[in-house]
């Protein structure tokens, strides 16, 4: 492993997607590749995600709008795989714009996204206080409605971008979801016996969403939106006709996929990078590299298996030392994230699923003052010996890892950007997750700074 640069090569695209359960850094990365790509899209989610940029010491978290938004000249999309809140998306367009970043003319939202309305974040936080009421395992969702707004979607009875063009089109089918959606808030959730947010609660008479309050506030949000609605679709293969360097930006992570991740502990979306095509409306031979994002020890948010997390909340250990020194609290919720060992198994998987081309490790200097590391190379599986993550949570929760136990440095790498200026045991360190997840390690970060970070092989080039 070395530092090592060519030529740029036009018309090529990235995939980056994280190979965790989320937050591994994707939008930082995105953020810095930007410095090469001319487009950024966001392909699947919603605002459940959260990526955090810093930029010269200046912190900025996004939800919707593509990391990319922070390159001035950089077109940013929101592709139909993404459900959409028009409500957060304004949240976050005027919060940037007070911060003097110019983007209505950068943004394109594509007219195919499935709208999030208010019933879906009630669906959303009724259903896991049910839950927790008949003392079942909550899932540890946002609370921001994506799941309900994704079932909608699949039953074929979404309110999508383009049906805010139509008002008498779109009060129709307004009625409709209300009618439906209110009398599963009543009659299964106990909507009217259960303490609101203000936000919701105005929506609301007698624990139902009324027409009135979502229709104005939809028709109004219209008018600003329609600026931006676009085909999107048409506009990438457009974009890559003419020679643009396109950058597909997934949310969430692998493990949190609904197909392949820990099921049911799983976001309602494909997080992998096959869903780039489909969550954008390009043809898949057009995604030429998939950047794995994963940090140097792993983190999960909300509940589900976690095959090596530690005790993350006792001061002085390991995982309390991942916890404080990596600021690990969620960006969207705030929520304390689960810190354990660098887990080279669940890598394999979704290695498998992705099909990466190579990795970025993240949050290398999180682990800086560590005198002893370990490192999970497979799992004891009801008496069997397994190298790679098993598929759904009850296998997984039975999963003991396997740990190889490496030395840790106390010399810092903050800031390092030239690989063999890091300490010998953190380039050991490396090695080893490359030896064992068989992907080549292409890029490092060394802190949350967009300029710390090296660079073995660029995405973007030959």
């Amino acid at each position: 492993m070395m530092n090592k640069s060519s030529a740029p090569v036009a018309g090529r695209n990235v995939v980056v997607v994280g190979t965790q359960w989320g937050d591994e850094g994707k939008g930082k990365l995105v953020d810095w590749l930007t410095e090469t790509a001319t487009g950024v899209v966001r392909f699947q989610g919603g605002h459940n995600a959260g990526h955090t940029l810093v930029i010269n010491g200046v912190k900025t978290a996004l939800h919707l709008i593509p990391s990319g938004i922070m390159r001035p000249g950089v077109k940013c999309y929101i592709g139909n795989g993404v459900v959409l809140s028009v409500s957060k998306l304004f949240e976050e367009i005027e919060g940037l714009e007070k911060a003097g970043v110019e983007l209505r003319s950068r943004l394109r939202v594509s007219e195919g996204c499935p709208l999030i309305l208010p019933f879906h974040a009630a669906i959303d936080i009724a259903r896991e206080a049910a839950k927790e009421k008949a003392g079942t395992a909550k899932i540890g969702t946002t609370g921001r409605g994506i799941g309900p707004a994704y079932e909608d979607k699949i039953a074929r009875r979404a309110l999508r971008v383009q049906d805010l063009k139509y008002p008498d089109r779109f009060a129709t089918k307004l009625r409709e979801l209300l009618d439906l959606h209110n009398h599963v808030l009543t009659t299964y959730l106990g909507s009217r016996d259960m303490a609101w947010d203000a936000k919701l609660a105005s929506y609301m008479v007698d624990g139902q969403i009324q027409f009135e309050a979502v229709y104005t506030e939809a028709m109004a949000q219209a008018e600003l939106l329609k600026p931006m609605i676009a085909d999107v679709s048409r506009e990438l293969n457009a974009a890559h006709a003419a020679g643009a360097n396109l950058l597909f930006e997934g949310a969430q992570g692998t493990l949190l996929d609904i197909d392949h991740g820990t099921y049911p502990f799983v976001t309602s979306s494909n997080c992998v990078a096959g869903n780039a095509a489909a969550g954008a409306g390009v043809g898949p031979g057009l995604l030429h590299y998939v950047l794995g994002i994963t940090k140097a020890y792993c983190t999960r948010v909300g509940g589900g298996p976690f095959p090596t997390e530690l005790d993350w909340e006792a001061e002085g250990t390991p995982g309390w030392h991942m916890s404080t020194v990596g600021a690990e609290r969620g960006t969207t919720t705030g929520r304390a994230r689960r810190c354990g060992w660098f887990d080279a198994a669940l890598l394999k998987r979704s290695a498998q699923v992705n099909g990466l081309s190579g990795l970025c490790i993240t949050k290398l200097d999180v682990l800086d003052g560590l005198t002893e590391l370990k490192l999970c190379t497979g799992y004891q599986l009801d008496g069997e010996t397994i190298d790679i993550l098993p598929m759904g949570a009850d296998d997984i929760s039975r999963c003991v890892p396997i740990y190889e136990t490496l030395p840790g440095w106390t010399d810092s790498t903050v800031g390092v950007t030239d690989f063999s200026k890091l300490p010998t045991a953190a380039q050991q360190y490396l090695k080893r997750i490359e030896e064992t997840t068989g992907v080549p390690i292409h890029m490092v970060s060394t802190s949350p700074d967009r300029d710390h970070t090296i660079m073995v092989r660029h995405p973007y080039h030959a």
